[in-house]
């Protein structure tokens, strides 16, 4: 059989990368004769360019940016045919704060990667969205680019304070001629209900008046910034940086879709037997732009099975089925949690093995 991988992160345990070499190291043992072919994936989340560079190649240049909190922090750029991948995570990820500071984290990182990438040549930028810790509105990327306004647009949201004025015009001279993509799976709007602030600020660290306070800021930003775009799907993805490339003009993706296309995996589903994907927990949240579940499509166009191996399995299996999959299995329920996060790539070698037997002809 011709076994296609394609899994997210197991978040905390196991990057994209390594998940796909579990699963296939476990796969063999069953089934030796099997072709696997690995395709790990991410949404644009953390991995986003381990995940490209380990398919498509290309060029690596290491870098060293301020962090979300100032401090430098080293970041990679994948350069690939005048493409650079830029996964914002590495200069604002929520691991470089532990989830402290929240208001005075910044993405003048991001900044500098995108000016880093535009000086190496490239004329396509695609940056990668998610698990940031910021809630800046991107205000510090437009810093890094050459944006001016009347309060310091690199001290985090706290800084935004009192904002009435933007002036775009320098960052987006230093972009000109330049296709920017933001890379994402969340449709979050700026502010509001439903926006960067209130909808991720608590898993950001951020109390409910901190969240209160960010969220008055990043209205003020939009009112003298463009509201209409404010209001645009992905405008609130990664604490605003989505609002902040789609002022310089970028255009906005699936993240999932994105790698997908860029990976050929809908060619590669095919021209396999069955495709495997995975990720740390299966849940109702898999469906909104998530890796298994866009996995699973692109193996539904196919006319192919999908199976999903995760740490966790917290959906039945009427709702699996919503979502996509023919079957899932749980890390945990095979192995108990201990040995899941203490030996994460044996357990999910051993997993795989047990899925091998079931699905391998």
């Amino acid at each position: 059989m011709r076994i296609l991988v394609a899994p997210d992160k197991f978040a905390g345990t196991l990057s994209a990368v390594e998940a796909a070499d579990a699963i296939a190291d476990g796969w063999r043992r069953r089934a030796p004769e099997d072709e696997i072919d690995l395709a790990p994936m991410s949404d644009g989340g953390p991995g986003f360019v381990d995940v490209l560079h380990a398919t498509l190649g290309g060029e690596l240049l290491v870098t060293a940016v301020p962090g979300p909190l100032g401090a430098e922090v080293p970041a990679t750029l994948l350069l690939v045919d005048g493409t650079a991948y830029v996964e914002s995570a590495q200069a604002c990820g929520l691991q470089l704060t532990g989830g402290e500071a929240g208001e005075r984290a910044t993405t003048v990182g991001v900044g500098r990667l995108v000016d880093e990438a535009v000086a190496a040549g490239a004329r396509r930028v695609v940056v990668g969205l998610g698990g940031s810790a910021s809630t800046d509105g991107g205000a510090g990327l437009l810093a890094a680019l050459g944006a001016r306004a009347d309060v310091p647009l690199d001290g985090g949201g706290v800084a935004l304070e009192g904002v009435t004025e933007v002036d775009l015009a320098p960052a987006r001279a230093r972009v000109d001629g330049v296709e920017l993509v933001a890379a994402s799976d969340v449709d979050s709007p700026l502010a509001g209900l439903f926006g960067a602030a209130k909808t991720f600020g608590p898993q950001k660290g951020l109390s409910e008046d901190q969240i209160a306070r960010l969220d008055g800021h990043l209205e003020h930003l939009a009112a003298v910034t463009d509201r209409r775009l404010a209001l645009e799907k992905g405008a609130g993805a990664a604490g605003g940086l989505g609002f902040a490339l789609m002022l310089l003009g970028a255009e906005r993706r699936s993240g999932i879709e994105l790698v997908a296309d860029a990976v050929r995996l809908a060619e590669r589903a095919r021209a396999s037997d069955i495709v495997v994907t995975g990720e740390g927990a299966f849940d109702f949240s898999s469906r909104a732009g998530k890796v298994p579940a866009g996995v699973a499509a692109v193996a539904a166009a196919a006319l192919r099975p999908c199976v999903a191996l995760a740490g966790q399995v917290l959906v039945g299996s009427r709702e699996m089925r919503a979502l996509g999959m023919d079957s899932a299995y749980s890390l945990v329920d095979l192995v108990g949690e201990e040995r899941a996060f203490s030996d994460p790539a044996g357990s999910l070698a051993a997993l795989a093995e047990r899925v091998a037997r079931t699905w391998s002809r």
